[in-house]
């Protein structure tokens, strides 16, 4: 195989979660009365961590003010809201049958790792996952911290690693860590947004993963 080790994004990648971060995150500024991010704002910064993603939606507030807005948010998305956030269509055949076929599996995400507890057993594909990394564990995408210490703990080589992200973050973390990419336009970011980073290929979504590895393979 090309590749030896397959690193996801959650949010927008695997889940389809933006409906119930995009109303959370609303919530946390209409609670502490600052005005809310529009829509488009919030899906902008889908894929950061929750800090970084405030920062860059409220510049002007204090660090205090930012600190209710993320114990806000972690109330709204983990307790109050309860949008669902299934995942997408194939992804759990595709995670299986790829974990089956011998890849390394890991997740590289903005979520916490109490966010991501929450949700990875629910869905069925825990024992898929070799590794994880959450916005707790290193800086926040698109730095390449995340993707350094996955390769690292699983002793795979850039050259062998591949990642896969809906947002451009995702894109440029994979560029900072020197390992190749493959965007996938169900998530957060549109596919000219994606394309404009220059991943091997955009696809559809994960359901369209292993055609593309195969053809890597036999290619």
């Amino acid at each position: 195989m090309k590749y030896q080790l397959l690193v996801f994004d959650w949010d927008g990648t695997l889940v389809d979660s933006a409906a119930r971060i995009i109303a959370s995150l609303s919530a946390a500024f209409n609670d502490v009365g600052v005005e809310a991010p529009t829509v488009k704002q919030c899906r902008d910064v889908i894929g950061l961590g929750l800090e970084q993603a405030l920062l860059r939606l409220s510049p002007y507030t204090s660090v205090d003010v930012r600190k209710t807005l993320m114990q806000r948010y972690r109330h709204h998305y983990l307790e109050a809201n309860d949008t669902p956030t299934p995942l997408f269509a194939g992804v759990a055949d595709v995670v299986a049958g790829l974990h089956a076929d011998g890849y390394l599996m890991a997740i590289a995400t903005g979520k916490s790792r109490r966010g991501l507890h929450a949700e990875l057993p629910a869905s069925g594909l825990e024992q898929c996952f070799h590794a994880t990394r959450c916005a707790d564990d290193a800086p926040s995408k698109p730095h390449p911290q995340m993707l350094t210490e996955l390769m690292d703990e699983l002793g795979v080589s850039a050259a062998h690693s591949l990642m896969i992200g809906d947002t451009e973050y995702d894109l440029q973390m994979a560029g900072n860590a020197g390992v190749d990419a493959v965007a996938v336009s169900c998530g957060a970011h549109e596919s000219e947004r994606l394309l404009a980073l220059n991943p091997l290929i955009c696809l559809g979504g994960v359901h369209a993963l292993p055609d593309w590895l195969a053809e890597q393979t036999t290619g």
